[in-house]
């Protein structure tokens, strides 16, 4: 079994950050070492040496076939619908990462560092998802506004203005595509399935 990848990444401009996402890393393949995973991914070579050192600390041998924790899950477990708070910090935080990694995708990258972990299509997809959910269910913010098209929009200019300040004019065409893109998926009552099929017309 492969453990995932963790997105938090060295940071040679911050010690104390790359301290703490490197002790992240760790705890994350110590927990994976100790469900029975053979190994994981990672985001960055630099994180080879660390998570080498913890699985070959975790057991003996090539793998741990013999050690399969018991888990029992059941169809209302998958079901069952977690409970919490929609914060504004959280929806800026979908708008932002989206916009900036979508900024990127255009640009070509698969992978992009944002805010000192690896995002992907993945954390896109996620993150808009999540951004058209509340806004076609009457979600509403812990402070009990209704989140709605509207109120997206109104964040998203907000951190779009964020993101563009400092741009010259000539480096600003993946962002306005990117922003064209993400207003389409939350906007639209319609779930678009994938990202990537509206956002492939961008791609030379």
């Amino acid at each position: 079994a492969m453990g995932g990848m963790s997105t938090y990444i060295p940071r040679r401009d911050d010690p104390d950050a790359n301290e703490q996402a490197l002790g992240q890393v760790r705890r994350d393949k110590e927990r994976e070492g100790s469900q029975g995973f053979d190994g994981a991914w990672v985001a960055h070579p630099g994180l080879v040496p660390i998570v080498q050192e913890v699985f070959e600390a975790s057991f003996k041998g090539i793998n741990q076939l013999s050690h399969m924790p018991e888990v029992k899950i059941t169809a209302s477990d998958l079901l069952n619908v977690p409970q919490g708070e929609i914060t504004e910090a959280g929806m800026r935080s979908n708008i932002s990462v989206t916009l900036h990694y979508l900024d990127e995708w255009i640009a070509g990258n698969g992978a992009v560092a944002i805010n000192g972990v690896m995002e992907d299509t993945a954390t896109a997809e996620i993150s808009r998802s999540q951004l058209w959910q509340w806004t076609w269910t009457d979600s509403r913010l812990s402070d009990g506004r209704i989140i709605s098209p509207s109120l997206y929009l109104e964040l998203r200019a907000d951190e779009l203005s964020k993101l563009a300040e400092g741009r010259d004019p000539e480096s600003m065409g993946n962002l306005d595509k990117a922003t064209e893109l993400l207003d389409e998926l939350v906007v639209d009552p319609n779930y678009t399935e994938f990202l990537t099929i509206p956002g492939n017309r961008y791609l030379e």
